[in-house]
């Protein structure tokens, strides 16, 4: 098992990260990268949906292979929002699993229920910190040790 886990450090985790906010983009990326993620950042619920390929009817779903390992997200944007988004990702045969976390700079709790009984990981509010980004690697190496 500390093969597995051995293993599972020594890979580079890939990010989806999906702000609105271009300050908050940069920060998170900052701090992703920090802790050795790969990351890729978009700029809204609905490019987030088309790089997973979850846009357009059933037949043109998932025509490519999307390598993330974790979906970083904030809960406030305008067409599509995080809450949209982590309900169709976990509405999704193939995309249930990446874990995903949401950020909010409103600290309210009936959203912070409702995003984990939809299945967020985490709740962090905004500004997102190191100490956050930690929380992390062990959704990652969890979902890493069980595929």
């Amino acid at each position: 098992m500390s093969g597995i886990i051995a293993a599972a450090a020594e890979t580079q985790f890939h990010v989806l990260a999906v702000d609105d906010s271009i300050i908050d983009r940069k920060l998170i990326e900052r701090l992703l990268k920090t802790s050795s993620y790969q990351v890729t950042v978009v700029e809204s619920g609905v490019k987030a949906l088309e790089f997973l390929g979850l846009v357009g009817d059933e037949k043109s779903n998932h025509t490519r292979k999307v390598e993330i390992n974790l979906i970083i997200t904030d809960y406030s944007m305008p067409a599509v929002t995080g809450y949209d988004l982590l309900r169709k990702i976990k509405e999704s045969r193939l995309l249930k699993d990446i874990p995903v976390v949401i950020m909010s700079s409103e600290n309210v709790a009936s959203r912070i229920n409702s995003c984990m009984e939809q299945g967020a990981e985490e709740f962090f509010l905004k500004p997102v910190q190191q100490s956050d980004v930690n929380k992390l690697r062990p959704h990652l190496l969890r979902r890493n040790i069980c595929t």
